[in-house]
């Protein structure tokens, strides 16, 4: 049974709308575009029953196999020591660092690791019911968002709307405590957008004797998992595109790789011991900056081993694997899980290489108050990465990059319109340094300035 919302819910949501435009106005000029010409989903066609019913049979069938995958294949030895923790490192081009190794493991641990994980992945690529199970040629975005997040996701959706963008929507809630009925049944469905509770569907293994319980930073793969799409963008509660996300799933480097991923401002911090226990060579720590996933491509048909895999890593993440993938770096959880499981399952994906770049507002001493990350298109970057490799040999200085900023990641802090005009916040986003009402986003001017119009807004 739904729970009612909580009155404190009801005035946060209430909350959201009314000062919805307000926030808008601080983040870009104009007026949200209307929505027009919905787009069918499965759920709301004239064959909407039969085809919600076969799908979730088929994810009934795909969870019963997968759950006693996971269990079967558990590390089976104590969590790793891990002596200190890497700190925030930046990432920079080329700059000669060694990987850190903090993490203690007995030999024992590493090879009873390494064994659960081969056989977990030969499992995996021999088994035709661990196939995720999806509606065939559908694309569309992802979300996960409940509580306090749901206003965050609320702007987040209008935000892409606001782009022209009409691909459908499905927003994931953990359980049915974070099921807010005005929202799901009456604000989303009219952008194109529904509800999914995922606890629903994992309760189909009830006879199961194994209660899951998925939280925190271990629902982002869930719900790509079980998303009825084929290609998914996924985007965080807070975060938004600012073009079209359909225009980089038909582009490359998507279209000849099926996954993209952007980077993070720090370097990987996978430990040594993870390329034992996965069986890959150690590579230089340069090749790539750690990720960060608020902002993802994958397409499910091409690569479901990578999200099986990096399921597997997420399962037993908060025991074993978030600390080898990460090493107590700044923001340690999913977000290495993904990469890391497309290397070890041998699928190709491709990494932005623009650096992202932090953006805010003058504070009264100068400096900048940051609250929101711009990361940029990977169809430009696609085309700048080799049109240098191409052109290794000419003389004189790289020129800066001209790559657009394709989508903001406001993280700090979140724009839930109940708490984003408090004047307690750190980098207060919505005052200029003499305490009146201004813009968020000013600086680095050098990253506002790629900005770019993109003829949707």
């Amino acid at each position: 049974m739904l729970l009612n919302a909580s009155a404190l819910s009801t005035r946060v949501i209430a909350l959201s709308f009314a000062a919805l435009i307000l926030v808008l106005w601080l983040l870009f000029p104009g007026t949200p575009a209307t929505v027009k010409n919905r787009i069918t989903t499965p759920g709301n066609d004239a064959n909407s029953h039969a085809t919600a019913d076969s799908l979730r049979e088929r994810q009934a069938t795909f969870w019963k196999a997968l759950l006693p995958a996971l269990e079967s294949a558990a590390p089976d030895c104590p969590s790793p020591s891990r002596n200190g923790s890497t700190g925030a490192i930046g990432f920079v081009d080329g700059m000669p660092l060694e990987r850190p190794a903090l993490i203690e493991m007995p030999d024992k641990d590493i090879l009873m690791m390494r064994d659960a994980h081969a056989r977990f992945l030969q499992k995996v690529r021999e088994t035709p019911e661990l196939r995720p199970a999806y509606v065939p040629k559908t694309r569309g975005v992802v979300y996960a968002a409940g509580g306090k997040y749901l206003p965050v996701f609320v702007i987040g959706l209008r935000m892409l709307r606001r782009t022209g963008s009409k691909l459908p929507v499905e927003l994931f809630l953990k359980d049915e405590t974070e099921y807010e009925p005005a929202i799901c049944n009456e604000v989303l469905p009219a952008l194109n957008a529904r509800c999914v509770v995922l606890s629903t569907i994992l309760e189909t293994t009830a006879s199961n004797s194994t209660k899951v319980e998925v939280a925190k930073y271990q629902l982002k793969v869930f719900a790509m998992l079980f998303s009825s799409f084929e290609e998914v963008v996924w985007i965080d509660a807070d975060c938004f595109p600012l073009d079209q996300p359909e225009v980089l799933l038909n582009s490359e480097p998507y279209k000849s790789t099926g996954m993209v991923v952007w980077p993070d401002y720090w370097i990987s911090t996978v430990s040594p011991q993870y390329y034992l226990i996965s069986q890959l060579d150690v590579p230089s720590i340069n090749i790539r900056a750690s990720s960060e996933t608020g902002e993802f491509l994958i397409s499910k048909k091409n690569h479901h081993s990578t999200l099986l895999l990096s399921t597997y890593y997420n399962y037993y993440g908060p025991s074993h694997y978030f600390s080898l993938l990460s090493q107590g770096a700044p923001g340690e959880g999913d977000k290495e899980t993904f990469v890391q499981a497309a290397s070890a399952a041998n699928e190709p994906f491709y990494t932005v290489s623009e650096p992202v770049q932090p953006i805010g507002h003058r504070k009264p001493n100068g400096d900048i108050a940051g609250s929101a990350m711009a990361q940029f298109d990977p169809v430009e970057d696609y085309k700048l990465y080799h049109q240098r490799n191409s052109n290794s040999n000419t003389l004189g200085p790289v020129k800066p990059s001209s790559t657009r900023a394709f989508f903001i990641h406001a993280h700090f802090p979140k724009f839930n319109p109940a708490t984003v005009f408090s004047n307690s916040s750190e980098t207060k986003p919505t005052y200029k340094p003499d305490g009146s009402d201004g813009r968020a986003w000013l600086v680095d001017e050098t990253t506002v300035k790629r900005f770019k119009p993109f003829g949707h807004m």
